[in-house]
């Protein structure tokens, strides 16, 4: 007998931790850009994920219900599964929504060329996504860089080293990685009549990867401000800070900083130890 089919609504739900931004911000920010309503759930989180809702169990939040009533988990995975209906996969990437009778009117019209490069936008989306979530977790690792299970204060001394590591080597490398992605972005390249035309990551429209790299940007900042106001003084990564300067005016996500809704940092991911920090 095949399992019952989930009932469908127009509801997202998303199934996270409350009192803190955390890896669910990400896809807050991708649905509050698209203006798609959704509610969160928090009470008895990780039975309600790991047994509650939906198969394969979910190891760890976030988890997004979607309409369909199915459940995903993994943050990259998430963002990339409803980035095109948020218009957020690239301008041919999110021709690849399948929500609604006009967009999927829109996929079936696509030709053999044009959905083999929707896909590969959309990839190339995903795998910006998925660097800048790289750097999103060692940032989490240097408050614990032992392990997970134990608390700051047990592995200090671990930490400190860590972050002198950090400082000095990873947060140059990897702003100077995403500082030539948005240098290169072909749709881009020749528009240097404005400073905000090198800030996008893919095309010439915000994608998940350009809210996540803002994201982190802004962690960083929260966690590092030293050192981030010492590198941001060097100029090498105008484009990366012009990206972060740029994402809270954009529509939906101006709307959901002024709501007052969106969490501050505190003891999440980024958190801020006066003595982790320092400008070199």
């Amino acid at each position: 007998m095949s399992a019952p089919k989930e009932q469908r609504t127009e509801e997202y739900i998303l199934h996270y931790w409350p009192r803190m931004p955390g890896r669910g911000e990400y896809v807050r920010l991708a649905l509050e850009y698209a203006g798609i309503p959704y509610t969160e759930r928090s009470a008895d989180l990780m039975t309600t994920i790991t047994t509650k809702v939906g198969t394969p169990p979910h190891f760890a939040p976030p988890a997004l219900q979607l309409p369909s009533g199915r459940v995903l988990s993994q943050t990259a995975n998430i963002l990339n599964h409803i980035a095109p209906r948020c218009g957020l996969a690239g301008e041919l990437g999110s021709t690849l929504n399948t929500h609604g009778t006009e967009a999927r009117a829109v996929l079936r019209a696509l030709d053999d060329d044009a959905l083999e490069k929707a896909e590969e936008e959309r990839a190339v989306v995903n795998q910006l996504t998925m660097t800048a979530l790289d750097l999103q977790d060692e940032t989490h690792n240097i408050h614990h860089p032992v392990a997970t299970s134990l608390y700051y204060e047990d592995q200090k001394a671990e930490a400190a080293r860590a972050a002198k590591v950090f400082r000095e080597t990873r947060i140059p490398r990897i702003l100077g990685y995403f500082e030539s992605v948005l240098v290169a972005n072909p749709a881009t390249a020749k528009s240097d009549d404005s400073p905000l035309a090198k800030t996008y990551l893919v095309g010439a429209r915000t994608t998940t990867a350009d809210l996540v790299l803002f994201h982190v940007i802004d962690g960083l900042l929260f966690q590092f401000p030293k050192r981030m106001a010492k590198l941001k003084e060097t100029k090498k990564y105008e484009n990366v800070f012009r990206l972060h300067e740029r994402v809270p005016g954009e529509k939906g996500i101006k709307e959901y900083f002024a709501s007052g809704r969106r969490l501050k940092f505190s003891l999440g991911i980024f958190r801020h130890y006066e003595e982790l920090d320092g400008e070199e």
